[in-house]
């Protein structure tokens, strides 16, 4: 690809793959495609499309109202969607959908998405977003999705916002051989993490990379305790910074 011959909006969302998201380790072919292919600047809220591409978290300011959360930096929404390994047959449960701009690059690389936002300002958001980009395998839900939803097993979930600790019930929902990439932790110190449903009953967990991100909501009430040494039997654990 020649720099010199795309246009500007394209040469910027060039620069934001080549100087930011390559060098976070995002390498896969399928994942820089569907960056290139899904525009960022239809999922920022308008006043801030001139921003679409910069190495920042964005607030989301919806027709005036601040619904006190944002969009990821573009860096991290796309190690995280590198993290969870999709294969185009995979279902994906994503928890916090925002701008709806993660559902989409995950419904890129994978079969279906379901998405759940707690803030209804925002589900509508997303949901217009991914109709005018006439993305149709995202299904977005508006709700508490924090310990999970509902009672099927994903082959992979994102939590967008951190947790101070991983529920089981959310580790159960993962089918045999998924993934679940979460951020646990409370501030300053939060790590992201893979962890991988190995067996009904065992998982391995990775830890991938320090980060700080807002909290998701609906987690004030979580009685469950991450704790980085070896979990009781069933839980493997390994690192990969």
């Amino acid at each position: 690809m020649n720099v010199n011959d795309i246009a500007e909006t394209d040469r910027a969302r060039f620069n934001m793959v080549e100087q930011q998201i390559r060098t976070w380790s995002v390498h896969d072919a399928r994942l820089l495609q569907a960056i290139f292919d899904t525009p960022r600047e239809r999922f920022v809220p308008p006043h801030l499309s001139a921003l679409a591409f910069a190495d920042t978290e964005l607030p989301l300011v919806i027709d005036g109202v601040d619904t006190r959360e944002t969009m990821l930096s573009p860096k991290v929404e796309a190690r995280l969607a590198a993290e969870l390994q999709l294969a185009p047959t995979d279902c994906v449960l994503e928890i916090g959908t925002g701008s709806g701009y993660q559902a989409a690059l995950l419904s890129r690389l994978s079969q279906q998405v379901t998405s759940i936002e707690f803030e209804s300002r925002l589900s509508s958001f997303a949901r217009a977003n991914l109709a005018r980009n006439q993305i149709s395998n995202v299904i977005v839900e508006t709700g508490d999705a924090h310990a999970g939803w509902g009672t099927a097993e994903y082959d992979a979930i994102l939590v967008t916002g951190s947790v101070p600790a991983v529920p089981d019930s959310l580790k159960y929902q993962l089918a045999v051989g998924g993934r679940l990439v979460v951020i646990v932790g409370r501030s300053p110190i939060m790590t992201a993490c893979r962890i991988t449903r190995t067996s009904a009953a065992n998982f391995e967990i990775v830890q991938i990379f320090d980060t700080y991100v807002k909290p998701l909501r609906g987690t004030s009430k979580s009685r469950f305790k991450f704790e980085p040494a070896p979990e009781p039997a069933g839980i493997k654990q390994a690192a990969n910074r």
